[in-house]
């Protein structure tokens, strides 16, 4: 009872101070120790999610030109798609904001209870690859196995091995329908088959993304070049 623990004092004298029946102030004991295993519970999904640094939306910069509105932004952030089960996939340049989109409306499906993770295409890969070897892997196959929500960061970004296609493939599929993604891509669908070497394998992989899916096509110059930081002051 860690919570009630790091309350107890301060509990009992506000019980003193109001002269409060036993039955308030057990109430009270016990609503501490709640809000105490809820803050651990949100701070341990938080960490598992493995979410970027910057990924609060209250802090996204609508004066971007991106293409994005902002009542589109609040919409997505409604997380209506994870409900019915929708795929979305960011697409666009580097620096027009696709990854602190996507990681933000991760923070807020974590937030708000649901099973989300924000993982690259380099860390999921790496996972797959893994799994039946280490212990973590594993843990974290099975923890995305019952995902609400899956944010995958720089997909297609460089060529993909036959084998590494495959073992994608055979993980999206096996989630398909159950299972919310968020692809961050700055190629095009047409360009996938390109990237994997095998047409027939990108076809079935985005027959499975885009049959449930919004694409959002972000525009613009890069935000990082646009807003680069210097040692110099002036």
């Amino acid at each position: 009872m860690n919570g009630i623990q790091s309350e107890l004092d301060e509990l009992i004298k506000d019980a003193e101070d109001r002269n409060s029946g036993y039955l308030e102030f057990t109430v009270k004991l016990l609503q501490a120790e709640v809000t105490h295993r809820e803050r651990n519970d949100l701070s341990n999904r938080l960490r598992v999610a493995k979410l970027p640094p910057s990924s609060d939306l209250a802090l996204y910069d609508h004066g971007v030109d991106n293409g994005l509105t902002k009542a589109r932004m609040n919409q997505l952030k409604e997380l209506n798609c994870l409900d019915q089960v929708y795929n979305v996939i960011l697409m666009g340049p580097s620096g027009t904001g696709k990854t602190y989109l996507a990681a933000g409306l991760c923070a807020e499906a974590v937030n708000k209870g649901y099973k989300a993770y924000f993982r690259t295409m380099d860390e999921l890969i790496t996972m797959l690859k893994m799994k039946e070897i280490t212990r973590t892997a594993k843990g974290d196959y099975k923890r995305l196995c019952k995902a609400d929500l899956i944010v995958i960061d720089d997909i297609m970004l460089f060529p993909v091995e036959k084998a590494t296609a495959v073992t994608l493939f055979n993980f999206i599929n096996q989630l398909y329908e159950k299972t919310s993604f968020i692809i961050i891509t700055n190629k095009k669908p047409a360009e996938w088959a390109e990237m994997l070497g095998d047409e027939v394998l990108a076809t079935a992989l985005l027959d499975r993304l885009l049959y449930r899916c919004e694409i959002i096509n972000l525009s613009g110059k890069s935000y990082r070049i646009q807003n680069r930081k210097t040692i110099f002051s002036d």
